[in-house]
């Protein structure tokens, strides 16, 4: 019985740890989930605000009602005119996945091709099909480049919220 209490004790007191709140910074972008970026105290933030008008890196260290305190800096939401999400955007891995997999199609195609000619027929040739199919996919490859998400305006419908989760 001792045994079954100490174990309901501690499944008690680690379910009570799990529901502790944290602070975040949120960055919407409308009323999807999906377009949500969260930045965590001791996460870095490249931000360009409405004081300094170039990008600048630094680490959250914790969040307040209405400010963010860095290491250097202490930011409003609303002094914060862009932010740089390219590490931090999820949609970003899936584009740079895609890209990388149709390049690589692309070359694998042309290389197979090429290699099976001077396999095959001891000289090298490309089919004008295999050509015009790696073409493509490289094509595309290369027009999918600019597509990913570089920064976040503070503007219109994008916003910043400041976000507390504590359990007093």
């Amino acid at each position: 019985m001792k045994i079954l209490s100490v174990l309901f004790l501690l499944l008690i007191a680690s379910i009570s740890s799990y529901a502790q709140g944290t602070d975040f910074v949120l960055l919407k972008r409308g009323a999807k989930q999906k377009s949500q970026i969260r930045y965590y105290p001791g996460e870095e933030i490249t931000y360009k605000s409405t004081k300094i008008d170039y990008f600048v890196t630094d680490v959250i260290q914790s969040i307040d009602q209405n400010y963010i305190y860095l290491r250097e800096n202490i930011l409003s939401p609303e002094s914060i005119t862009e932010l740089d999400v390219r590490n931090k955007d999820r949609r970003n891995g899936t584009l740079r996945a895609l890209n990388v997999l149709t390049l690589s199609a692309g070359v694998i195609l042309i290389g197979a091709e090429s290699i099976n000619s001077i396999y095959q027929g001891n000289e090298f040739s490309i089919d004008s099909g295999v050509g015009l199919a790696s073409g493509i996919l490289l094509g595309a490859g290369v027009a999918m480049l600019p597509i990913r998400y570089k920064t976040f305006k503070n503007s219109g419908r994008n916003k910043i919220q400041l976000i507390q989760m504590r359990m007093d």
